[in-house]
């Protein structure tokens, strides 16, 4: 995205955020005929930002396979 994306807007609800525009949620201008893109903040909460930190890869074992 070219914009700054908002992590916590005061009004989500009243913005489409699906892509750069940032339409109002009654007058959508991309023209995609569906309904407004929610903001993450709607749809997982308050904390949605800090989701990588629960999904982090396992520790890599660095000991070497037992030879044969």
């Amino acid at each position: 995205m070219a914009k700054k994306f908002p992590k916590h807007p005061s009004h989500p609800e009243r913005i489409c955020w699906g892509c750069d525009l940032y339409c109002p949620a009654k007058a959508l201008a991309c023209g995609n005929g569906a309904d407004r893109t929610m903001h993450p903040v709607e749809l997982f909460g308050e904390d949605w930002d800090s989701f990588d930190d629960r999904f982090e890869p396992p520790a890599v074992d660095n000991a070497k396979p037992p030879t044969f």
